[in-house]
């Protein structure tokens, strides 16, 4: 498959069941909404060690919000809920109580819960309060600015986590450029996030390592500087690769992001420098998701 003169490998993205939950957090200005959620999100591009990925979904109007203020959504994902009740407590105490204005709200419906301001709610000092309003609890845990008003709960449901194309460009200013393309294109589409910074990641991983406390290392075939010393993926004129990571709340939105993501990219074309796409995946032995490339850009 050849678009715009760019060529599509016949091979397959790997991604994984994860569980997400959605947070909507409001305040009295706009930015101060986006700094919050910049700030929960933080420290959240793989599971490999920051526990949770996330990232801003989308800004939301004021008329959509539950409280009538600006608002954005953050999507929260991880490989069990357990996990994800271990991490947003922490997130939220730490990034949302702590900005001023905010107040936090549950975005998604789903039969299993995790505790919110139920579990910080103790900041209070005993001078918390809980308030029922059309059968969800919220907790007013007072601060300096006012209160701090959190949802007591949020839910969790099953999503995929790892969609992935890999850019193979002739430098590394094309590639970053060709990464803005994608994450452009793929930013409006509601369900999904990249969760890493610019939407994009050099350090591609391979699963293991030869230093056995590393469960995973640098993906060498696709390193440029490795091109003459490894079994290298890449050829003469290949000076750089980045890879798209995206998940989403299911698999056609994973679906989806990666054909408009791919198709921003090869709007570039080879007279923009870009040689190749292809996609990450494990011999097709560790997700049960296969985003393959023919098909998704058919």
């Amino acid at each position: 498959m050849i678009i715009n003169g760019v060529e599509i490998e016949d091979t397959f993205a790997e991604a994984f069941g994860m569980k997400v939950s959605r947070l909507i957090i409001t305040a009295l200005e706009p930015a101060w909404a986006k700094r919050a959620a910049a700030a929960v999100s933080g420290f959240a591009t793989s599971v490999i060690a920051c526990g949770v990925e996330a990232a801003m979904e989308c800004e939301i109007d004021p008329a959509h919000t539950p409280d009538g203020r600006p608002g954005v959504s953050v999507l929260f994902f991880s490989v069990s809920t357990k996990e994800l009740e271990k991490q947003l407590p922490r997130r939220i105490g730490q990034c949302v109580l702590t900005c001023p204005s905010t107040a936090l709200f549950s975005g998604m419906d789903g039969e299993r819960q995790i505790g919110l301001g139920g579990k910080i709610r103790y900041f209070g000092d005993g001078y918390q309060m809980s308030k029922v309003i059309n059968g969800r609890r919220f907790w007013r845990i007072p601060v300096m600015d006012g209160e701090f008003l959190c949802e007591d709960t949020t839910a969790v449901c099953p999503a995929v986590g790892g969609g992935n194309f890999l850019i193979i460009a002739r430098d590394q200013r094309t590639c970053l450029h060709a990464c803005d393309a994608a994450a452009e294109a793929i930013d409006p589409i509601a369900g999904v996030i990249a969760p890493f910074f610019g939407s994009a990641t050099r350090s591609g991983s391979k699963v293991g390592s030869k230093y056995k406390m590393l469960s995973a290392s640098t993906n060498e075939a696709f390193c440029p500087s490795l091109r003459t010393v490894v079994g290298s993926e890449l050829c003469d004129g290949d000076g750089a690769v980045l890879e798209v990571v995206i998940d989403g709340l299911n698999a056609d939105l994973v679906r989806q992001a990666m054909r408009i993501g791919i198709e921003a990219v090869c709007r570039l074309g080879t007279a923009g420098g870009i040689r190749k796409i292809t996609a990450g995946n494990y011999g097709g032995k560790l997700g049960q998701y296969h985003f393959r490339l023919h098909e998704v850009l058919a």
